[in-house]
């Protein structure tokens, strides 16, 4: 075969293969997998402090515009217990730490109830940054940011986390499933690499929904009991 020849079919085997790729990408299959691959692996080198100074600085999403601070997280980096819940509100956002208004000096109080402080624990939102008018966070904003929370559970690697509301329960669990049908038993955590610690979630109310709802705080204590079970037996 002359060297024209072997030019003319890389060509050609080029196209077929471009293509090949063009229809896949608009077809959403590769940007899928990219991004699935992507986000498993971000982060993956920095240490908790390292990660809490990339989130400081982080402008991936409309939100940043609209922040005053970066709600990373509060605690103990090696705490048997994790608490998440959905986003920071105003206070939080104007202190720069997790529950710390009216929601979350209920979460403080439940913690004490539990023979424990916020020193003993650690605390984190699925959002770092406050939505407008506290809002639900959307699809693409929990995308974006969720990685900083996979990290920190990898780095923290807590025995129980207690998702706080529907949004980190959803998003921890990789379901559709509401939090009234999922509070109140253990799952496991949807996200842990392969030969890696694996901490079981349990799924509870939002201390805010508590505050509308005073009668679900029974529901909430029940879960925490099982949670101090637990731990007690792990």
């Amino acid at each position: 075969m002359t060297k024209d020849a072997i030019k003319e079919e890389y060509l050609q085997l080029a196209a077929t293969v471009r293509e090949h790729v063009e229809e896949q990408l608009q077809l959403g299959l590769f940007e899928a997998e990219i991004t699935e691959t992507e986000q498993k692996s971000q982060y993956a080198d920095l240490n908790l402090t390292a990660l809490d100074a990339d989130a400081q600085s982080c402008v991936k999403c409309g939100l940043h515009q609209g922040r005053n601070t970066v709600v990373f997280g509060v605690g103990n980096p090696d705490a048997d217990l994790m608490f998440v819940g959905e986003a920071p509100g105003a206070d939080e956002d104007r202190q720069g730490e997790p529950f710390v208004g009216r929601a979350g000096q209920l979460l403080t109080r439940i913690i004490e109830a539990m023979q424990l402080t916020r020193d003993d624990v650690y605390i984190a939102n699925v959002l770092k940054c406050r939505p407008p008018d506290n809002r639900n966070p959307a699809p693409d904003e929990v995308e974006t940011c969720s990685p900083y929370l996979l990290r920190q559970i990898e780095l923290i690697q807590p025995k129980v986390i207690v998702t706080l509301g529907n949004f980190s329960a959803k998003m921890l669990l990789d379901t559709k499933t509401g939090i009234t049908a999922l509070r109140g038993k253990f799952y496991e955590y949807a996200y842990a690499k392969q030969d890696a610690h694996v901490p079981v979630v349990m799924p509870t109310y939002h201390p805010a929904y508590l505050l509308r709802n005073p009668n679900a705080k029974k529901d909430v204590w029940e879960d925490m009991q099982q949670v101090m079970t637990y731990l007690e037996q792990n």
